[in-house]
Protein backbone atom coordinates (compact mmCIF):
# COMPACT_ATOMS: atom_id res chain seq x y z
CA UNK A 1 0.00 0.00 0.00
CA UNK A 2 2.91 2.36 0.69
CA UNK A 3 4.28 1.76 -2.81
CA UNK A 4 0.83 2.31 -4.32
CA UNK A 5 0.48 5.58 -2.42
CA UNK A 6 3.95 6.70 -3.53
CA UNK A 7 3.10 5.93 -7.16
CA UNK A 8 -0.12 7.96 -6.93
CA UNK A 9 1.71 10.94 -5.41
CA UNK A 10 4.37 10.85 -8.13
CA UNK A 11 1.79 10.40 -10.89
CA UNK A 12 -0.34 13.30 -9.63
CA UNK A 13 2.63 15.67 -9.73
CA UNK A 14 3.88 14.53 -13.13
CA UNK A 15 0.48 14.50 -14.84
CA UNK A 16 -0.17 18.05 -13.65
CA UNK A 17 3.28 19.24 -14.75
CA UNK A 18 3.63 17.38 -18.05
CA UNK A 19 0.06 16.37 -19.02
CA UNK A 20 -0.80 12.80 -19.91
CA UNK A 21 1.15 12.58 -23.16
CA UNK A 22 4.32 14.04 -21.60
CA UNK A 23 4.37 11.68 -18.64
CA UNK A 24 6.03 8.29 -18.95
CA UNK A 25 5.65 5.27 -16.70
CA UNK A 26 9.46 5.32 -16.35
CA UNK A 27 9.35 8.84 -14.95
CA UNK A 28 6.55 7.92 -12.54
CA UNK A 29 8.46 4.87 -11.33
CA UNK A 30 11.63 6.92 -10.83
CA UNK A 31 9.83 9.65 -8.87
CA UNK A 32 8.04 7.05 -6.73
CA UNK A 33 11.26 5.16 -6.04
CA UNK A 34 9.91 1.88 -7.40
CA UNK A 35 10.46 -0.24 -10.50
CA UNK A 36 8.37 0.22 -13.63
CA UNK A 37 7.18 -3.38 -13.15
CA UNK A 38 5.79 -2.36 -9.74
CA UNK A 39 3.84 0.50 -11.33
CA UNK A 40 2.35 -1.85 -13.92
CA UNK A 41 1.55 -4.52 -11.33
CA UNK A 42 -0.44 -2.01 -9.26
CA UNK A 43 -2.23 -0.15 -12.06
CA UNK A 44 -2.05 -2.19 -15.26
CA UNK A 45 -1.36 0.65 -17.69
CA UNK A 46 -1.05 4.43 -17.90
CA UNK A 47 -4.76 4.93 -18.65
CA UNK A 48 -5.79 3.10 -15.48
CA UNK A 49 -3.18 4.95 -13.44
CA UNK A 50 -4.47 8.28 -14.76
CA UNK A 51 -8.04 7.31 -13.86
CA UNK A 52 -6.94 6.37 -10.33
CA UNK A 53 -5.07 9.66 -9.97
CA UNK A 54 -8.16 11.65 -10.93
CA UNK A 55 -10.47 9.53 -8.74
CA UNK A 56 -8.13 9.71 -5.75
CA UNK A 57 -7.64 13.46 -5.99
CA UNK A 58 -11.34 14.21 -6.29
CA UNK A 59 -12.29 11.89 -3.44
CA UNK A 60 -9.56 13.40 -1.24
CA UNK A 61 -10.70 16.95 -1.94
CA UNK A 62 -14.46 16.38 -2.11
CA UNK A 63 -15.28 13.36 0.05
CA UNK A 64 -18.84 12.09 0.10
CA UNK A 65 -19.26 13.42 3.66
CA UNK A 66 -19.14 16.96 2.22
CA UNK A 67 -22.66 16.41 0.85
CA UNK A 68 -24.33 14.92 3.92
CA UNK A 69 -27.81 16.27 4.62
CA UNK A 70 -29.06 16.71 8.17
CA UNK A 71 -32.73 17.64 8.52
CA UNK A 72 -31.96 19.23 11.92
CA UNK A 73 -29.50 21.71 10.37
CA UNK A 74 -30.65 24.75 8.40
CA UNK A 75 -30.06 24.16 4.70
CA UNK A 76 -28.14 27.46 4.45
CA UNK A 77 -25.41 26.05 6.72
CA UNK A 78 -25.22 22.84 4.70
CA UNK A 79 -25.08 24.65 1.36
CA UNK A 80 -22.49 27.08 2.68
CA UNK A 81 -20.26 24.19 3.75
CA UNK A 82 -20.54 22.63 0.30
CA UNK A 83 -20.09 25.97 -1.47
CA UNK A 84 -16.92 26.98 0.38
CA UNK A 85 -15.37 23.53 -0.08
CA UNK A 86 -16.23 23.39 -3.77
CA UNK A 87 -15.13 26.93 -4.55
CA UNK A 88 -11.75 26.55 -2.84
CA UNK A 89 -11.12 23.19 -4.53
CA UNK A 90 -12.13 24.32 -8.02
CA UNK A 91 -10.08 27.53 -7.83
CA UNK A 92 -7.02 25.83 -6.31
CA UNK A 93 -3.87 26.22 -8.48
CA UNK A 94 -3.25 22.44 -8.42
CA UNK A 95 -6.80 21.71 -9.57
CA UNK A 96 -6.47 24.25 -12.34
CA UNK A 97 -3.13 22.68 -13.27
CA UNK A 98 -4.92 19.36 -13.67
CA UNK A 99 -7.52 20.99 -15.94
CA UNK A 100 -4.74 22.57 -18.02
CA UNK A 101 -3.12 19.16 -18.45
CA UNK A 102 -6.43 17.65 -19.52
CA UNK A 103 -7.09 20.46 -22.01
CA UNK A 104 -3.62 20.00 -23.46
CA UNK A 105 -4.34 16.33 -24.11
CA UNK A 106 -7.79 17.13 -25.55
CA UNK A 107 -6.15 19.56 -27.96
CA UNK A 108 -3.78 16.78 -29.05
CA UNK A 109 -6.68 14.49 -29.93
CA UNK A 110 -7.23 12.63 -26.65
CA UNK A 111 -10.74 13.73 -25.59
CA UNK A 112 -11.21 10.50 -23.65
CA UNK A 113 -9.18 12.01 -20.81
CA UNK A 114 -11.48 15.00 -20.72
CA UNK A 115 -14.43 12.62 -20.53
CA UNK A 116 -12.65 10.68 -17.80
CA UNK A 117 -12.25 13.73 -15.54
CA UNK A 118 -15.84 14.70 -16.32
CA UNK A 119 -17.07 11.26 -15.24
CA UNK A 120 -14.91 11.04 -12.11
CA UNK A 121 -15.32 14.69 -11.16
CA UNK A 122 -18.37 16.53 -12.40
CA UNK A 123 -20.69 13.54 -12.82
CA UNK A 124 -19.85 12.19 -9.36
CA UNK A 125 -20.16 15.52 -7.55
CA UNK A 126 -23.34 16.45 -9.43
CA UNK A 127 -24.87 13.14 -8.35
CA UNK A 128 -23.99 13.79 -4.72
CA UNK A 129 -25.28 17.36 -4.94
CA UNK A 130 -28.53 16.24 -6.53
CA UNK A 131 -29.04 13.75 -3.71
CA UNK A 132 -28.50 16.50 -1.12
CA UNK A 133 -30.95 18.88 -2.82
CA UNK A 134 -33.55 16.13 -3.20
CA UNK A 135 -33.31 15.35 0.52
CA UNK A 136 -33.72 19.05 1.33
CA UNK A 137 -36.82 19.20 -0.89
CA UNK A 138 -38.25 16.10 0.79
CA UNK A 139 -37.62 17.70 4.20
CA UNK A 140 -39.44 20.88 3.15
CA UNK A 141 -36.34 23.09 3.34
CA UNK A 142 -36.31 23.81 -0.40
CA UNK A 143 -38.85 23.95 -3.24
CA UNK A 144 -37.25 22.80 -6.50
CA UNK A 145 -39.03 21.43 -9.55
CA UNK A 146 -35.90 20.58 -11.57
CA UNK A 147 -33.21 19.34 -9.19
CA UNK A 148 -30.52 18.54 -11.84
CA UNK A 149 -30.82 22.06 -13.27
CA UNK A 150 -30.76 23.60 -9.79
CA UNK A 151 -27.61 21.63 -9.06
CA UNK A 152 -25.87 23.15 -12.10
CA UNK A 153 -27.10 26.61 -11.10
CA UNK A 154 -25.74 26.21 -7.56
CA UNK A 155 -22.31 25.01 -8.65
CA UNK A 156 -22.07 27.85 -11.17
CA UNK A 157 -23.21 30.57 -8.77
CA UNK A 158 -20.72 29.70 -6.03
CA UNK A 159 -17.59 30.22 -8.13
CA UNK A 160 -18.58 32.65 -10.89
CA UNK A 161 -15.60 33.33 -13.17
CA UNK A 162 -12.97 32.72 -10.49
CA UNK A 163 -11.80 29.34 -11.79
CA UNK A 164 -11.35 30.78 -15.29
CA UNK A 165 -9.33 33.66 -13.83
CA UNK A 166 -7.02 31.12 -12.19
CA UNK A 167 -6.89 29.15 -15.44
CA UNK A 168 -5.67 32.21 -17.35
CA UNK A 169 -3.29 33.39 -14.61
CA UNK A 170 -5.30 36.50 -13.74
CA UNK A 171 -4.92 36.29 -9.96
CA UNK A 172 -2.31 38.85 -8.96
CA UNK A 173 -2.82 38.81 -5.19
CA UNK A 174 -3.38 35.41 -3.51
CA UNK A 175 -4.86 36.99 -0.37
CA UNK A 176 -7.49 39.09 -2.13
CA UNK A 177 -8.27 36.22 -4.51
CA UNK A 178 -8.91 33.88 -1.55
CA UNK A 179 -11.21 36.49 -0.01
CA UNK A 180 -13.09 36.82 -3.29
CA UNK A 181 -13.54 33.04 -3.52
CA UNK A 182 -15.21 33.03 -0.12
CA UNK A 183 -17.35 36.13 -0.80
CA UNK A 184 -18.52 34.72 -4.14
CA UNK A 185 -19.43 31.36 -2.57
CA UNK A 186 -21.43 33.05 0.20
CA UNK A 187 -23.22 35.34 -2.23
CA UNK A 188 -24.02 32.36 -4.45
CA UNK A 189 -25.68 30.53 -1.57
CA UNK A 190 -27.74 33.61 -0.71
CA UNK A 191 -28.94 33.99 -4.30
CA UNK A 192 -29.71 30.27 -4.62
CA UNK A 193 -31.83 30.35 -1.46
CA UNK A 194 -33.74 33.41 -2.67
CA UNK A 195 -34.83 31.33 -5.64
CA UNK A 196 -35.57 28.02 -3.88
CA UNK A 197 -36.53 28.70 -0.25
CA UNK A 198 -40.21 27.81 0.40
CA UNK A 199 -42.36 30.96 0.30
Amino acid sequence: MEKRAAILVAAKALFIRNAFAGTSMDAIAADAGVSKLTVYSHFGDKDNLFREVIRSRIQDLLPEETYLFDAHVDIRDTLLRVALTHAHVDCNPETVGTFRAILSDCRQGNPRYGRLIWEEGSTRTHGLMERLLTQAVDAGQLEIEDVPRACVQFLTLIKGNLMMRQMFGCTDCPESYAQEIEATARAGVTMFLRAYRPR
